[in-house]
């Protein structure tokens, strides 16, 4: 008889692409695979490509400002949380898998009602407000970071790293430079800035471009609607709003990465052994791309520029040391243990399932 499992999370894809990077695994394991999450919201559409049955819930935001929806939302979550105990009851699961957002709240704290095991995953240095109400009902606590471990429970937390997309392994070069038109006789530069993109990077990039392109063939992500038409036809220099298929060709060609420092993003490059040099968001968040960043300079896998000192002088110098420097970051990189973070999440998975753990 099979084991089935019941996947969760959702809000941004940060907190779904790392649940569809464990379906290989799991479904090479044998598991009967379902998902829970909102009724309308990102994870119901990419979960829609992996032919898995999908249930939606009620859910609301817990917000820490004053929102007249403050009054309704909690019994959205209570409606969510009832519904959650049906659809467990009906599928009943041998394992939970949270990947956090609100959406993960009434379903990981229904498993925990029906005494069915619950593993749960935070992605940044320190646990948004959705896991942290979730971690008193978690069997064990995935994270990213050694700094995390200090502030989990010392017997549930596992430091696995961010399980990525098995496909982004399999990225070739040459495919990647015939995509861009570029040639084998200059590094590539690539810059990424998260599906939405990121105005003061952009901006930043292209003001440094007579300089880097001196040195650098510049491939650049820049987010929806944010092309340059006036660069265009830059000789060494490409953007596209966003890549999907192609994206594990460009990875692979290129040599050094900017990036912004979301959790997912730099699991990535970590897997990827990608030289990269971090800009965090710093405005308008809680500050956890910062404190990502700083844990992975502090290991050595990453340099790291505070958006507020951010100029096209210093990009172009940053891009250059770390370039010189790839050596070392491959190094480090090489040595981490947040490596092949899908293995070891569905091994724990299939050992709490299987009642060894």
């Amino acid at each position: 008889m099979s084991k089935k499992i019941v996947l969760t999370g959702g809000g941004t894809a940060g907190h779904i692409t790392p649940n569809i990077a464990l379906l290989p695994s799991l479904r090479q394991l044998g598991y009967e695979i379902s998902y829970i999450g909102s009724y309308e919201g990102m994870e119901k559409k990419l979960i829609g490509d992996y032919d898995i049955p999908y249930y939606g819930i009620s859910t609301g935001k817990f917000r820490r400002y004053f929102d007249l929806k403050n009054f309704t939302d909690p019994f959205r979550v209570l409606k969510g949380y009832v519904q959650s105990r049906r659809i467990l009851k009906e599928i009943r699961p041998d394992v939970v898998f949270s990947k956090g957002g609100f959406v993960s709240v009434p379903v990981v704290r229904a498993a925990a009602s029906l005494k069915i095991p619950c593993v749960i995953h935070e992605s940044d240095m320190t646990p948004g407000l959705a896991n942290r109400l979730c971690i008193p009902a978690a069997k064990k606590v995935c994270c990213n970071f050694p700094e995390t471990m200090q502030g989990l429970p010392a017997d549930k937390a596992v430091l696995t790293g961010s399980p990525i997309r098995e496909e982004l392994l399999k990225g070739s070069r040459r495919a990647g430079l015939s995509l861009c038109r570029f040639t084998e006789d200059k590094p590539v530069l690539m810059v990424i800035g998260g599906s939405l993109g990121a105005s003061s990077v952009n901006q930043t990039v292209r003001e440094a471009l007579p300089d880097l392109l001196k040195d650098f063939q510049v491939v650049h992500l820049c987010g929806n609607d944010k092309m340059d038409n006036l660069l265009l036809n830059t000789p060494g220099y490409v953007q596209f709003e966003y890549l999907k298929a192609e994206l594990k060709d460009v990875f692979a060609m290129a040599d050094v990465v900017v990036s912004r420092a979301g959790a997912n993003a730099i699991c990535e490059l970590l897997a990827l052994k990608k030289p990269n040099l971090l800009i965090p968001l710093s405005a308008g968040s809680r500050g956890d791309q910062i404190l990502n960043a700083r844990s992975f300079e502090s290991q050595g896998f990453s340099m790291v520029i505070d958006e507020d000192y951010l100029s096209p002088r210093l990009l172009v110098e940053k891009v250059q040391e770390l370039y010189f420097n790839r050596q070392s970051y491959i190094r480090a990189m090489n040595s981490s243990q947040q490596m092949n973070a899908a293995q070891t999440i569905t091994r724990m998975l299939d050992e709490i399932a299987s009642g060894r753990s």
